[in-house]
């Protein structure tokens, strides 16, 4: 089967110009067809800050009420994802900016309120809002694109069928893209982030834990190396790999060649 990258890069890094530029560079050299999936947190919560919208944080997620989705709508579908279209276009690759709702390629429910553990240890029923949990992705529609010569370029939002546009994390975009090539391609799934994988010891980056696999993520989250968000990047990944994805890395943004980091399989 062809190989085919899907490379998720979080907002931290398509924010800063000195990062988006070598990122977008690295992203180019890597071999045979690619999808970009992307972030973009922190400018929704400059540009909401800008218009007097308060920007709500819960367990890291945000809380999307009607004012916000139009605000990561605005974000995340336009300012972000065009800039990295346009950034592309520049680097000679032909790129196609879309969302969920865009050929009805991965549709969400919105998510019920569910119990969340809040950062004094008690539990809260929380709403979320306008935030989307997948239902389905159009692995078929993805590969017509990218057999086609385009690189989709996936902002976080998906919707409901129903007219409704929904706040979706990107990681999970980024599993389920994976997940619905996995049929038609050789898929490996990168996370790309501020370290070089997922660390022994978070203040030592050359700590980098080589290969995860299910048996040794139990014993890391058990014994504490592995916590806090990193669980369910890993639980994603797993389930990426279950799913018939061949493999997923955690890894440095500047180091996307498939040679660094931490490996799951």
């Amino acid at each position: 089967m062809e190989k085919l990258t899907v490379v998720k890069v979080g907002g931290k890094i398509v924010e800063d110009e000195t990062t988006l530029t070598q990122l977008l560079k690295d992203f180019g050299e890597i071999e045979g067809s690619k999808v970009l999936v992307h972030g973009g947190g922190r400018s929704a919560t400059k540009i909401a800050a800008d218009l007097g919208i308060e920007s709500r944080m819960i367990g890291g997620r945000r809380v999307t009420d009607t004012t916000m989705l139009k605000v990561v709508s605005m974000v995340y579908g336009g300012l972000v994802n065009k800039n990295i279209v346009a950034r592309l276009q520049a680097n000679s690759i032909n790129a196609l900016g879309l969302t969920g709702a865009d050929m009805n390629v991965m549709r969400s429910h919105k998510r019920a309120p569910k119990k969340v553990v809040m950062e004094d240890g008690t539990e809260e029923m929380v709403d979320f809002g306008f935030v989307g949990d997948v239902d389905k992705c159009d692995g078929k529609m993805l590969s017509n694109i990218i057999n086609n010569g385009i690189v989709p370029v996936m902002a976080p939002l998906t919707h409901d069928g129903n007219g409704n546009l929904l706040n979706t994390n990107a990681d999970t975009i980024a599993g389920e893209t994976a997940k619905a090539l996995a049929p038609y391609y050789d898929v490996t799934l990168m996370y790309s982030f501020e370290h070089a994988g997922v660390l022994k010891d978070p203040e030592n980056e050359d700590s980098v834990i080589p290969l995860i696999t299910e048996k040794s993520f139990k014993e890391l989250k058990k014994d504490g190396t592995v916590n806090g968000g990193m669980i369910p990047k890993i639980e994603n990944a797993l389930d990426a790999v279950r799913a018939g994805v061949k493999q997923v890395i955690i890894t440095k943004a500047d180091a996307i060649d498939g040679q660094h980091g931490t490996v799951i399989k």
